[in-house]
């Protein structure tokens, strides 16, 4: 059953009110309903919600990221919106001004205002 359902992205977040400006002003998004504990943002044809908890931002990988036709279009856009890329140097993973490229994708980190680290990738065929 869970294959024919959606998932959908649930983001921490330690300040509610400074998580919604970011991602309704700094990135754009639709915010859909604003609940005392929550926040439902739409991207696309996907929803997420970010919830409060004094554990936000504290994940060291990647919690959320969306698939994109053009990663430097978007990467010119965000940073444009103020957004700052990731640097890495790991074995198997080094980005140049903020891309990583694997050979079969490409693709950029940030981190939103409470510390999540959140991706953009563009496959190769895109």
């Amino acid at each position: 059953m869970l294959a024919q359902t959606a998932l959908r992205a649930v983001i921490p977040a330690t300040d509610l009110e400074r998580a919604k400006r970011f991602y309704r002003d700094t990135l754009g998004l639709k915010l859909v309903e604003e609940l005392e504990g929550a926040l439902y943002f739409q991207s696309g044809d996907a929803m997420f919600t970010v919830y409060p908890t004094p554990s936000g931002g504290k994940a060291g990988h990647t919690v959320a990221g969306w698939q994109v036709a053009d990663l430097d279009a978007e990467m010119t856009d965000l940073r444009g919106r103020g957004v700052t890329f990731e640097e890495y140097d790991l074995p198997g993973l080094k980005t140049v001004d903020g891309v990583a490229d694997t050979g079969g994708m490409r693709g950029a980190w940030f981190k939103d205002s409470e510390g999540n680290i959140l991706g953009v990738v563009q496959g190769k065929g895109s």
